[in-house]
Parts: C-alpha cells; structure tokens; sequence
C-alpha cells in the first residue's frame, strides 16, 4: 500500500481533538485531564492508522474495506432518531473478524468520521472513531473460539457497555467537575439505558446476521488473497 492514501482521513480525526483541547472544558482545573485524555486517544488511533499505512494491502482489499467503513456510516444515518440502536457496529465486529484488527479499526474510525458528516462533527467524534476503532481491532480474538451466535452476540453485548464507558470518559473530563471516581460512576449511570441499547441492537444485528456477514466476507478475503498469490507467482515467473 502506498503512503499518503490515509492523509485526509488522518487530518479529519485531528480536527475533533483540536476541537476538544479548545472547547468543551466546562470547569477549571479539568483542562490538564482532558488534555492527557484527549491526547492518548489520538495517539492510539494514529497508531492503528500508521500501522495499517505500512501494511501490505492489495487494491482490492482496500476498496472493500473502504466500502465497508462508508456502508458502516451510512447504515447508522437512518437510525439517529433512536439512541444507540444502529447497525453500524455489527458490520465492524463482522470486518474485524474477517479482516483482521488494522482494517477493522479502519473501518470503525471511518464510522464515526464518515457517519458525523451527516449527523455532525465535535470532539465527540474523536472518541467515537476510538470505540468503533478498538470494537474492530478486538473482534480478532474471536477466531480463536468457534463461529458461533452465541460468541458473536456476547462480543456485541460486551462493545455495547464499553463503548459507552469509553464515551463517558469524555462527557467526564469535559463536563464533570470536580473528576473524582464517584462523579464517574454517576455519569456512567446517566448512560446505562442508551448502554442497554446499544448493546441489545448489537445482541439482535450479530444474532441474525453475524454468521452469514462473516462467512460472506471471507469468501471475498480468501478472493483476494488468491489473486494476490496469482499477481506474485506471475511476477516471480516473468523475472
């Protein structure tokens, strides 16, 4: 894969951090918090993005893992009007599954980027592309057990409630005051109906489709590692 393709998208995630590191403080004497917060969760993401960057991907792999990030975007669009309910999130445990935790942490990050060009842009996004991103990463480790619903929906069920936590340690730093482990766990609160939400949407979208969506995505990763094999045995032939 060649360099710079990840550029845009890099400049993008940069914004809601900038963002963040400007606005949203509510209290002095949290600025500092933030700041370390907002700052591991961009180098986290910028280290994935590197990452898959210098990785050997072939053209083909590229375009659908691209196409599943932006059908991952677009799917969340039409579910807005109900908290947390949205398969967006399915279909990024599903790539991460198949293709592994750097395209699956691609395709969350554009998840959140893609979908918030409809939905709207704010520090926010930063942490969203962080939670789809590691749901993506993570899904890896589920190769390790058999395919089956019942894995698939506990990892769903599992990304529901950390996907929360990870967005309240946001809404925390920038809108809690004083940051002590109490104010925490009762923001935490705050959110755990839209947490259930997510969580059953996923529990439902993974358990009616999980299985077929990975078992159609492998057909086309194994597709693709064929005919790169092909192109290198052809190139090592004609040399």
């Amino acid at each position: 894969m060649t360099r710079g393709k990840l550029g845009p998208m890099g400049a993008v995630l940069f914004l809601p951090a900038l963002l963040s590191g400007c606005t949203g403080i509510a209290e002095p004497g949290s600025g500092l918090t933030a700041t370390i917060v907002v700052g591991v969760a961009t180098l986290v993401i910028v280290a994935f993005l590197v990452r898959f960057e210098a990785a050997s991907i072939n053209a083909r792999e590229l375009a659908i893992i691209a196409l599943l990030g932006t059908l991952a975007a677009l799917l969340r669009v039409p579910f807005a009007a109900v908290p947390n309910l949205q398969p967006s999130t399915y279909l990024v445990i599903c790539t991460g599954y198949v293709f592994g935790p750097l395209a699956g942490f691609v395709v969350g990050t554009l998840t959140a980027v893609v979908s918030n060009v409809f939905l709207g842009h704010g520090p926010w996004t930063l942490f969203q592309a962080l939670a789809w991103g590691l749901a993506g990463a993570s899904a890896v480790v589920l190769r390790a057990l058999p395919l089956k619903t019942g894995w698939l929906v506990l990892a769903g069920v599992v990304w529901g409630i950390l996907f929360g936590v990870i967005m309240n340690v946001w809404t925390w730093v920038a809108f809690v005051y004083p940051l002590t482990a109490r104010s925490f766990m009762v923001t935490w609160a705050a959110s755990i109906p839209f947490d259930v939400m997510h969580a059953v949407g996923n529990a439902l979208f993974l358990g009616f489709l999980g299985v077929r969506t990975i078992r159609i995505l492998s057909r086309y990763h194994r597709r693709f590692h064929w005919v790169r094999r092909e192109s290198e045995e052809r190139g090592e032939t004609e040399m």
